[in-house]
């Protein structure tokens, strides 16, 4: 039989092959508890350092680019199965683990805010759970906190930009390897066990995104930079994304997202990009604050800056003294 190799670039979303297990577990059923779902190229981090009574009117709303390696077969004439992710992501027997320190603050300083997958390892080097999460630091500093005996060190895949699809295979890639190489799944992937993900986990409802008007046709009867003006005053901090906390449009945006929520903060969001209730808004924005793009975030009143300013004042360990003030 006559294989051909292509190669694709896809621009938007991929569909992932399933994995086959090795023959050798072809005749074995395996139950695996997948850890709840939290777009793209993909990369492995080793051992580094990561820092990485309202008044007003407003009204609250709810709100990859891949290499593929394809195998076509000429003589087939069923459906063509989706493409593969390419091994951009480490295997997760390459990847290097990473000591989880004893102090959960510490935690953002040795692991990034970001998408992806990682293993957690106990202190004989056992592995205990693989996981995907939206913010892998505050993953794992969670676990460290409720599992301080079970979580040592740890593993990393970042999955940039990642929507759910891909982060799911990701998991499922490092899942697989384990199983073919031990014949076992790691125990908190064990169905029916509730030690690393507790059984019928529902995730937090994420704070809803402000509205600065009821809508584009209405009138207002007060200037909108005022409304702004009035909004970064009276919240202790606000940050201005392009989409919303719970669906970030563009990486700067999913960046400092995951940096506030990693430190706990309580904020308020504002979607620059939303036309029918913030309505020119990003152009007021820009005069009143004298700044050009997005994110922007103020604190007490005060613009402190973008993406970049923020990312270096959380990897300094700048950021939670400043919040305290």
């Amino acid at each position: 039989m006559i294989s051909q190799s292509v190669s694709l670039l896809h621009p938007f979303q991929c569909h992932i092959l399933s994995h086959r297990l090795g023959s050798s577990m072809a005749s074995h059923t395996i139950s695996i508890s997948s850890p709840l779902p939290t777009s793209s190229s993909l990369r492995s981090i080793a051992s580094g350092s990561y820092r990485t009574n309202r008044n007003l009117s407003f009204c609250n709303h709810l709100r990859p680019s891949f290499h593929f390696h394809i195998s076509l077969d000429p003589h087939r004439t069923a459906r063509l199965r989706p493409p593969t992710v390419s091994a951009a992501l480490k295997n997760l027997s390459e990847s290097e683990p990473v000591a989880v320190p004893t102090d959960p603050q510490e935690v953002p300083a040795k692991f990034p805010p970001d998408s992806g997958v990682y293993a957690v390892y106990d202190s004989n080097n056992d592995l205990q759970f693989i996981g995907m999460s939206r913010n892998i630091a505050a993953s794992v500093a969670g676990h460290r906190n409720s599992l301080p005996d079970l979580c040592c060190s740890v593993k990393v895949g970042v999955v940039d930009e990642a929507d759910r699809a891909v982060l799911t295979e990701a998991w499922k890639s490092w899942m697989e390897e384990h199983i073919r190489t031990t014949g076992n799944v790691p125990p908190g992937n064990q169905s029916g066990n509730s030690t690393w993900v507790p059984a019928r986990q529902q995730a937090p409802r994420k704070k809803p995104d402000l509205r600065l008007t009821p809508g584009r046709h209405v009138q207002l009867t007060v200037p909108l930079e005022d409304l702004i003006d009035r909004l970064v005053k009276e919240n202790k901090v606000v940050a201005f994304i392009k989409g919303s906390r719970s669906a970030p449009l563009c990486g700067f945006s999913q960046r400092v997202v995951g940096i506030l929520e990693s430190e706990g903060i309580d904020y308020e969001s504002i979607d620059v990009l939303d036309e029918e209730y913030n309505y020119g808004l990003r152009e007021t924005l820009k005069r009143y604050s004298n700044w050009p793009t997005f994110p922007q975030i103020f604190v007490n009143g005060e613009l402190v800056g973008g993406c970049d300013i923020l990312t270096s004042m959380y990897e300094k360990g700048e950021l939670a003294g400043m919040l305290k003030k």
